[in-house]
């Protein structure tokens, strides 16, 4: 079974991915970095020069091909993955059992604002609050997609380690 980890961009997918494989001892795959290798591109280079609509469309071929690949891997998915295309069908397959990595927008703002220059949809956004009301709003948006995951993980001032343990203990 495909164990795979989303949320919203800056709650610690790709942290909690790769902790959770070294325990586990599985196979890890971030989709951006994966995306990235096959394209050989950066993921804002493919936004700037491509497009959204451009980049979906890789991010939705990619993840069919990972999951169709695999069968005992942890996938970290992008921020928006769930939300477009069939992917959602794809991750709630029978032989996938996903987490949703739940943050208040204010936890999520923390972590965006330090790295927002590497991340294209806030790349452009100034200010902490007009951060917290993008995010805020973006969430409100996707979270109909998030919930539709196997299990909801509250990450909020938790250590990633205990995360990783909640989500073993989920497993069993």
């Amino acid at each position: 079974m495909n164990i795979i980890i989303s949320g919203y961009m800056g709650s610690g997918k790709s942290v909690i991915g790769r902790e959770l494989s070294l325990k586990l001892d599985r196979n890890f795959i971030d989709l951006d970095s994966y995306i990235e290798s096959k394209e050989k591109n950066s993921i804002s280079n493919i936004f700037h020069t491509k497009g959204d609509l451009y980049f979906r469309k890789l991010e939705s071929k990619y993840l069919q091909e990972i999951l169709f690949d695999n069968s005992n891997l942890i996938l970290s998915l992008g921020g928006g993955t769930q939300c477009y295309a069939n992917n959602q069908d794809l991750i709630n397959n029978r032989k996938n059992i996903s987490f949703y990595l739940k943050n208040s927008n204010i936890e999520l703002v923390k972590r965006l604002f330090k790295e927002k220059n590497k991340r294209p949809l806030i790349s452009n956004i100034s200010t902490k609050d007009k951060l917290v009301e993008f995010v805020s709003k973006h969430l409100f948006e996707r979270e109909i997609f998030y919930i539709s995951s196997s299990h909801t993980i509250d990450c909020n001032e938790k250590d990633s380690s205990v995360i990783v343990e909640e989500i073993i203990s989920l497993l069993v």
